[in-house]
């Protein structure tokens, strides 16, 4: 039995910026509400859990001006138009890492925050890595580091790694294994 959708009455583009725009629709949600939305429009985006040969996951640290900290975080990145998760995924590892991978594979595929972002996040697992010299966009001040999977675990408990894309992957995969795969 198929699950009725919403009806779009009217659509307003707010905003365009670089990253993201805002839109204003006016619907008829699946329940008979007439209800004027605001939805944050965005590409998609890419999130890499790097692993090493000896299991460590290649982390990365920089400045986020939203939480005025500095935050733990796995290479993430938006995905370019007609850009596939793997191409946006060996994008952003190289350029904030300077790591190639041989294998990539989705693990994840989420909505971040679907009350109002429109934005679906692809989380790959990267293997057979090579490193190389990282080729950071003119903004980015990145710190790469690996760590163990126990002291991952540890700063999610502690309190130490914050950012919601990393604790997701790193918990998913903590939980589910490295030769499993979700859907």
């Amino acid at each position: 039995m198929a699950k009725e959708m919403g009806k779009m009455l009217k659509s307003e583009m707010v905003y365009q910026g670089r990253v993201f725009g805002v839109r204003r629709d006016e619907v008829v949600e699946p329940g008979g509400v007439r209800a004027v939305r605001e939805v944050i429009t965005h590409p998609g985006s890419v999130v890499v859990l790097p692993v090493l040969n000896d299991g460590r996951v290649v982390m990365i640290r920089q400045y986020r001006h939203a939480t005025r900290q500095y935050l733990w975080e796995l290479v993430a990145g938006r995905k370019e138009p007609g850009e596939t998760p793997k191409r946006a995924a060996a994008r952003e590892l190289l350029e904030e890492t300077g790591y190639r991978a041989s294998r990539y594979e989705v693990f994840l595929d989420v909505f971040p925050s679907p009350g109002f972002l429109e934005e679906r996040m692809f989380i790959l697992r990267a293997e057979g890595l090579t490193a190389g010299e990282a080729q950071p966009e003119e903004d980015e001040k990145i710190e790469v580091r690996a760590y163990k999977l126990s002291e991952l675990k540890e700063m999610i408990h502690n309190g130490k790694l914050r950012d919601a894309k990393s604790i997701a992957g790193i918990l998913y995969y903590l939980t589910y294994g490295k030769n499993k795969r979700g859907r």
